[in-house]
C-alpha cells in the first residue's frame, strides 16, 4: 500500500520515532565534523528513484531541503517552482496534474495555497505524496524537523514547556506542531499576537482527539510559581492519547491534572517557537500593528534562561538579529536538520529502508459522510475552487460529542456544527442536540431547516407524555 504524508496524523508515534532513528543514522554517516547537523556527501540509497517537487507557492528552505535530501540519497529531482510555468495556469486540475506527474516521478512533494489540496492529490496518486504546506492547514514535514530539533536539544519531548509565539491563527507550522507536541506529552503554552490565537477547530481537536486539556489561568499561575502572562496552557495526561472519545479527562476536566503538575512545573520555558505574521493569509484589511518581538531583552526573564529559541523561518521583524549569536538560538540548526529528516522520510516512503513505516496509515476514528447536504464553510478550502468543483465531491468526518454531531471537512479539516440532523429511515429531521444512537448510513446533516425541507424531510414531533 502506498503511504502519503498529508497531515502529521498520517504517521504513528512509533513511525515518527523510527524516522528520527534513521535521521540519527544518516547524520552519523554523513555529518561534517564541525557542524554535526549538516549533511555532506551522498549515500547510495536512491539511485533508481526520482523525486518531483511541485510548488504553487514561494519556498526557499522546504523546496531546497527536499531537493538536497534527494541528491544526498543518491537520487534525482524534477522541480517546478513557478505555477505560471505549469498547466495550472491554463486551468488544469490538481487531480489531472498528479495523474500525469506520477508517471514521471516515484514521489511528489507539493506546496499549494488551498487548504486540503494535498489530500486531493493523495486521493489520485499511486506514488507517495508529501505535503510541503497547503495554505494555512498543515506543514507536517516542518513539524518533523521541529520535533527532531527539540529531541536533539532537550533529549525528550515529554513534559517540555513549549511557548508558541506570534501568529497562531494562520501559521500552518503551528497547527501541525501542536498536534505533534500533544501526542508526545509536551505542554503547549500559546502566547499569540492580539487577535491571532489558535483557531477554534484546532483547540477543540486538541481536547477531543489528543486529550490535551486546557488549564485555567489560576491553575497556570499556581504551576508557574509566579505571575505568568498567559491565559491557558494545554497539558496531556500521563495516559495513552488514543482512548475512547469520552474519557475521564474530558468528563472531569483540568481537576484531573492539578495534582499531577508540580508547583513550579511552568517556572521555566524549554523552547520558544516564534512565528512571523502570515501577511499573505490575512483577510480584508486585517493587520497587526503591534506584533510582538522576541529579542535579547525579552529573553532576560529568568524563565527563558535555558530556552531553545526556534523559528520555522523566514523571519521578518518578529525575531531580533541580536539573538543570532546567542547560545539559545537554534533556528538555523533547526533549518539544517530539515535535510537529514527529509532524507529519512523520503527513504521511508519509498521503502528504501523497509520497516520504518507500517503497511497502512493510522486509522481515523470517525465515520465518513458523503451526502451533499452540507458544505465546507472555509473559503480557503480546495473544495471552494471552481476548477476543482468540476470533479471533487466534498466529504466529511462526522464526530459524536456532547450529544451533538460535528462535521469535519476531510480535506481542510475545518469543522462546523449542523443545525439539524435527519434520518433516511424516517425522512424526519430534528435539532442537532440529541443523543445519537443511529447507524452512520441513516444520518443526514443539514445546515438549516430550509435545506432539510427541500430534501423532502419533515420535522420530527416528539410525543408529549401526559
Amino acid at each position: 500500500m502506498v503511504r502519503h504524508l498529508v497531515t502529521i496524523d498520517d504517521l504513528s508515534e512509533a513511525e515518527i520515532e523510527a524516522i528520527f532513528g534513521l535521521t540519527d543514522e544518516i547524520l552519523a554517516q554523513t555529518a561534517t565534523p564541525d557542524k554535526p547537523y549538516r549533511v555532506h556527501g551522498r549515500l547510495p540509497w536512491a539511485g533508481d528513484f526520482i523525486l518531483a517537487t511541485l510548488f504553487y507557492e514561494a519556498s526557499t528552505r522546504t523546496r531546497f531541503s527536499f531537493e538536497s535530501a534527494m541528491f544526498h540519497l543518491g537520487g534525482n529531482v524534477l522541480s517546478s517552482a513557478d505555477p505560471k510555468t505549469t498547466s495550472a495556469a491554463k486551468g488544469e486540475t490538481i487531480a489531472d496534474t498528479i495523474r500525469v506527474l506520477e508517471n514521471y516521478a516515484d514521489a511528489i512533494v507539493i506546496r499549494h495555497p488551498q487548504e486540503g489540496s494535498v489530500r486531493v492529490a493523495a486521493e489520485y496518486a499511486d506514488v507517495p505524496i508529501i505535503n510541503a504546506g497547503d495554505g494555512g492547514h498543515e506543514h507536517p514535514t516542518q513539524t518533523l524537523c521541529d520535533l527532531y530539533t527539540l529531541r536533539r536539544e532537550k533529549g525528550s519531548l515529554k513534559n517540555l514547556n513549549v511557548l508558541l509565539w506570534g501568529d497562531l491563527k494562520n501559521g500552518r507550522t503551528v497547527h501541525s506542531l501542536v498536534y505533534g507536541l500533544a501526542r508526545f506529552g509536551a505542554r503547549i503554552i500559546p502566547m499569540p499576537a492580539e487577535g491571532f490565537g489558535l483557531p477554534e477547530h484546532v483547540t477543540r481537536r486538541l481536547l477531543r482527539d489528543y486529550d490535551c486539556v486546557p488549564l485555567a489561568k489560576e491553575e497556570v499561575q499556581d504551576s508557574a510559581s509566579d505571575e505568568f502572562p498567559v491565559d491557558v496552557v494545554y497539558v496531556t495526561p500521563d495516559k495513552p492519547h488514543q482512548r475512547s472519545l469520552f474519557s475521564d479527562v474530558k468528563e472531569k476536566g483540568p481537576d484531573v491534572l492539578r495534582a499531577r503538575l508540580p508547583h513550579n512545573a511552568l517556572s521555566k520555558i524549554d523552547a520558544c517557537y516564534v512565528t512571523r505574521l502570515q501577511k499573505e493569509r490575512l483577510e480584508g484589511d486585517a493587520s497587526a500593528s503591534d506584533y510582538p518581538v522576541v529579542d535579547l531583552q525579552f529573553l532576560k526573564d529568568r524563565r527563558y534562561k535555558q530556552s531553545s529559541v526556534m523559528h520555522p523561518l523566514p523571519r521578518v521583524d518578529e525575531l531580533g538579529y541580536d539573538l543570532d549569536n546567542d547560545a539559545r538560538a537554534v533556528y538555523f540548526k533547526q533549518a539544517s536538520y530539515g535535510v537529514p529528516v527529509r532524507m529519512a522520510l523520503v527513504a521511508a516512503l519509498l521503502n528504501i529502508k523497509p520497516g520504518i513505516l507500517g503497511a497502512a496509515a493510522p486509522k481515523k476514528k470517525h465515520f465518513v459522510y458523503t451526502r451533499q447536504t452540507v458544505h465546507c464553510d472555509n473559503l480557503r478550502c480546495v473544495t471552494a475552487l471552481e476548477s476543482e468543483q468540476r470533479y471533487l465531491s466534498p466529504k466529511y468526518l462526522v464526530i459524536v460529542e456532547d450529544d451533538r454531531l460535528t462535521s469535519r471537512c476531510v480535506y481542510c479539516e475545518h469543522e462546523s456544527i449542523p443545525e439539524f440532523v435527519g434520518r433516511t429511515s424516517t425522512k424526519k429531521y430534528e435539532p442537532n442536540r440529541m443523543r445519537w444512537d443511529t447507524v452512520p448510513d441513516d444520518i443526514v446533516l443539514f445546515h438549516d431547516e430550509a435545506t432539510a425541507i427541500a430534501a423532502g424531510f419533515q420535522p420530527y414531533k416528539h410525543k408529549v407524555k401526559v
